[in-house]
């Protein structure tokens, strides 16, 4: 796992991105990140986005178990040390 790195989702639901869970993460105080998975190209695709405090307040920090593999993978590559 990334140093300083945190990934959140919203409690209880599976927010549709195309009905698929999304993640959001940030490093340190660094800029946010949606994570959603593209089931046509089969991979996790990130954009940095600008959370609103309604939509911060909705998050919890995930726990790392409930993380896909394949976007913890993601995650790594993404915050190169």
């Amino acid at each position: 796992m990334v140093d300083k790195l945190r990934v959140y989702c919203h409690p209880g639901s599976a927010p549709a991105y195309g009905g698929q869970r999304v993640f959001y993460s940030r490093r340190a105080s660094g800029p946010y990140y949606l994570w959603r998975f593209e089931e046509e190209l089969g991979r996790w695709h990130g954009s940095r986005v600008h959370l609103l405090l309604p939509t911060l307040r909705a998050l919890s920090v995930a726990n790392w178990k409930i993380v896909p593999p394949s976007l913890q993978e993601k995650l790594d590559e993404h915050y190169l040390p």
